[in-house]
């Protein structure tokens, strides 16, 4: 009993320290798993790649690891199988009817999975471009000033600069270097990173182009908009981390600790009469 109440413990301990640690990013990215995906990818049909929203779910991601559709398409179906493999155990110890429940929803949530560790890149890789774009929207300004194009600019911003911004910008440097036009690079880049900041700096540059607009003034303006975004992001996320926290230690922390001050009497008067009170 001791011990069952220790591990309760320890479990719910855990699980509230995680829940108040910040995500930390994977240095090994792909991994084994990925590596297999991509081999079982690569032999798919071209009939059984998904349609263009998995594409640009991958996109919005960074496509992790040279990720494609037909490799995301491998991955969920080894998850599935995966999923299906793992709940079969599980189904056998669970009564009458939640086991076939199981058998069913486990192939089906390893389907989803990959799905789910996308969105969560995604919204990793959103956090990080937004933090950067106003300090890379002041550099973009001073080196148009200087007297470079923008698609140069935007180049060579990318190539002094780190982060996920940064690639996307050497994309778009690279592209127009190649002779793509201008707005071409730029739908692309919003589609690499479709948020509301960058789809207005897209609309804003085009719209600079077409009337001849001065293009610092057009970024310094969005440069601006990026760090008033960012300040009121911040103040909403900060109001809504206090409850999170409360519920975190309410429900997780202080349980774990009164489980474990609980193992430790039990124990003690278990080694004291020899039999529970």
């Amino acid at each position: 009993m001791s011990a069952a109440l220790a591990f309760v413990s320890a479990a719910l301990a855990v699980l509230g320290m995680g829940s108040l640690v910040p995500a930390t990013r994977s240095s090994r990215e792909g991994g084994r798993l990925l590596a297999i995906a991509l081999s079982v990818g690569r032999r798919l049909r071209p009939a059984a790649v998904a349609p263009g929203e998995l594409e640009a779910r991958i996109a919005a991601a960074g496509a992790p690891g040279g990720l494609g559709v037909r490799e995301a398409m491998g991955l969920k179906v080894a998850a599935a199988l995966g999923g299906g493999l793992l709940g079969v155990p599980v189904a056998t110890v669970l009564p009458g009817r939640l086991g076939i429940a199981a058998v069913i929803a486990s192939p089906v949530a390893g389907f989803m999975a990959p799905d789910l560790w996308l969105n969560r890149r995604a919204r990793q890789r959103a956090r990080r471009i937004r933090r950067e774009l106003p300090a890379m929207l002041d550099l973009l300004r001073v080196t148009v000033e200087s007297g470079l194009s923008l698609g140069a600019a935007l180049g060579e911003v990318g190539e002094r600069t780190r982060g996920p911004l940064a690639r996307d910008w050497r994309a778009v440097g690279r592209e127009t270097a190649l002779g793509v036009p201008l707005t071409r690079a730029l739908d692309s880049l919003v589609r690499r990173a479709p948020l509301p900041e960058i789809e207005a700096l897209a609309a804003a540059i085009k719209r600079a182009a077409r009337h001849g607009a001065p293009l610092a003034a057009t970024l310094d303006a969005q440069a601006r908009d990026a760090r008033s975004a960012r300040r009121r992001r911040i103040q909403e996320e900060a109001a809504r981390a206090a409850p999170k926290i409360q519920l975190v230690v309410a429900l997780l922390l202080v349980p774990s600790v009164l489980l474990l001050v609980a193992a430790a009497l039990a124990a003690a008067l278990l080694n004291g009469s020899g039999s529970p009170v």
